[in-house]
Parts: structure tokens; sequence; C-alpha cells
């Protein structure tokens, strides 16, 4: 295995990840590696993932302010990757996306996934805040490639 592609493993929560994908089957051509829209248009979802979703957001929203404040405790931040990881988990147990929508919700899910791992304290080389700004990113993601009427992007 590269050096590189090591590294990016690592980064992403692999573990966590390969977890995810075993149980959440993939078409051989859904691999891609960044998110995309649908030939313009934002990528079907489903309940499961819109409920998912909405929880992340809520809880992410609720503690928002503290965030960029710095003044959001360690236990808060690992509340906050229990809860996003628990909500991932959700997805992937539930959600029933087309391969190709399914691929990029997995992009996305690497994405949250590498934050909680951050909040959690689990690179302890990168600052909690910084997993919860990568969870945002996520967040904002979401609601620029997957379709959710309901969805409303955070405020900050």
């Amino acid at each position: 295995m590269s050096r590189l592609l090591a590294t990016a493993a690592l980064a992403l929560g692999f573990s966590t990840l390969a977890m995810a994908q075993e149980t959440h089957s993939h078409a051989p051509d859904a691999a891609v590696h960044e998110l995309t829209l649908n030939a313009g248009q934002r990528w079907a979802t489903d309940e499961h993932l819109r409920k998912a979703m909405g929880r992340i957001r809520s809880g992410m929203n609720a503690s928002l302010q503290d965030i960029h404040q710095s003044r959001l405790a360690d236990a808060s931040y690992g509340a906050l990757a229990e809860m996003v990881n628990a909500e991932v988990g959700y997805m992937v147990s539930n959600c029933k996306l087309e391969p190709r929508a399914d691929a990029q919700l997995h992009l996305l899910i690497a994405q949250l996934l590498e934050g909680a791992d951050v909040m959690a304290g689990k690179r302890t080389q990168v600052k909690r805040q910084q997993g919860a700004v990568t969870v945002i990113g996520a967040l904002e993601n979401y609601g620029t490639y997957f379709d959710d009427p309901s969805w409303k992007p955070l405020a900050h």
C-alpha cells in the first residue's frame, strides 16, 4: 500500500468506514472520489437519510455558538462525536439509495466520520473544534449535493 494511500485511509477513519461499507453494498462502477451532482441535479434521498442528517444538524446547531467561540468542553465534543457516529450507523443500516447516490453518500459519510474521530479526541494533533468544522462542512455538502426539501442550512 502506498504511503499516500495509507495516510489517506487513516485520515478518514478507515476502520469505521470499512465497517460501514461491509454492511452497505455498492455497484463495482460506483467508486468515486469527490462529491458531484447527478447530471446537474441533487441526488435523491430517502426518509432515513433525511432523518439522520436532520438529527446531526440539530445536534451541531445546538452547540454552534460554543464551537465558534471555542467554549465547547471536550466532553461535549465527545457527545457530539457519539451522536454523529450513531446517526451514521443508522444511515448505513437503513437508507436505500440507488448505487450512484449511495456512492456519493459514502463520501459524505467519510467526512462525517473524520469529523467525529477528531471531536472524539482520536486525533490528538488536531483540535476537537476542527472536527466540528469538518462535520459542519459535511452538513453543507449534504445541502448542496442531496435533495432534501426539508433541509435548512446552519446559520453560522
